[in-house]
């Protein structure tokens, strides 16, 4: 009942194996121990009371040696363990909980040492997963915790879940796609400048006279013209020469 039988707990068919198992430091149960203490007095108490009130002295005293002696139990069976692939915790005495946290997860581990911890060897590891699992947020009163936090991160290391992240090497039963390249096909060609001394042919139909700066809004005017004379059902005007002064501001009369 009070041994939390780690051995049990392991995946021995895959060769996980116990790197090192980790018990409460005594500091845990030093509040315990006092209120055993304590408990004791109240049960010494029954001989210094009234014969009529001995039981109150007694029955407190035992209540009190009882909390206690399961609290010392309790740090007794609480145990963190640490294998080559995973951190898990065990505790509990009548009912056992058990917490896991796979290497891969841990992403980083807090020790916090308070001034009397500092003093008597202990602190407490704070663990920050990809998920956070319940029961392994925080693992309080570890003896030593400079050295496990070293084992911990050397374990890490041996299992190749740092430093080495997207290596093909890495893992050699994963398939890593080839690297991509452009198609040649799909790259967008450069196209040489357009030769200027050849310039755009002109439009069929369009008599060039002699070059003036009106050319380009005298071929504007007559298509114009055209489109008019098409909508109303007359034939083209002929190409007259084109004045730059004539404005015609008359509504257009389509044909209904």
């Amino acid at each position: 009942m009070f041994d939390p039988r780690i051995d049990k707990h392991l995946i021995s068919d895959q060769g996980e194996h116990v790197v090192d198992e980790v018990r409460k430091h005594w500091a845990a149960t030093v509040s315990a121990v006092l209120e055993l203490f304590g408990g004791i007095v109240v049960l010494l108490l029954t001989f210094f009371v009234p014969a009529q009130a001995w039981w109150v002295p007694a029955l407190l005293g035992a209540v009190l040696c009882a909390h206690a002696i399961w609290r010392v139990f309790e740090q007794h069976t609480d145990r963190f363990v640490i294998t080559n692939m995973r951190v898990f915790r065990v505790h509990g005495i009548l009912s056992q909980r058990i917490a896991t946290m796979p290497l891969a997860r841990i992403l980083d581990i807090s020790v916090h040492k308070p001034l009397i911890g500092r003093i008597f060897g202990y602190g407490h590891f704070v663990f920050e997963s990809a998920a956070q699992a319940q029961g392994l947020r925080e693992i309080k009163y570890v003896g030593d915790p400079d050295q496990r936090g070293l084992t911990i991160q050397r374990v890490i290391q041996q299992a190749g879940l740092r430093g080495g992240a997207g290596r093909p090497d890495q893992f050699p039963g994963a398939a890593f796609p080839p690297p991509s390249h452009p198609d040649p096909a799909a790259s967008v060609a450069a196209s040489e400048p357009a030769d200027d001394r050849n310039p755009t042919a002109p439009v069929p139909g369009i008599a060039r006279g002699p070059a003036t700066g009106w050319d380009w809004l005298a071929d504007a005017q007559r298509r114009e013209d055209e489109r008019l004379a098409q909508l109303r059902g007359e034939q083209p005007p002929a190409a007259a020469a084109f004045d730059p002064d004539r404005t015609n501001t008359a509504p257009i009369q389509l044909p209904r």
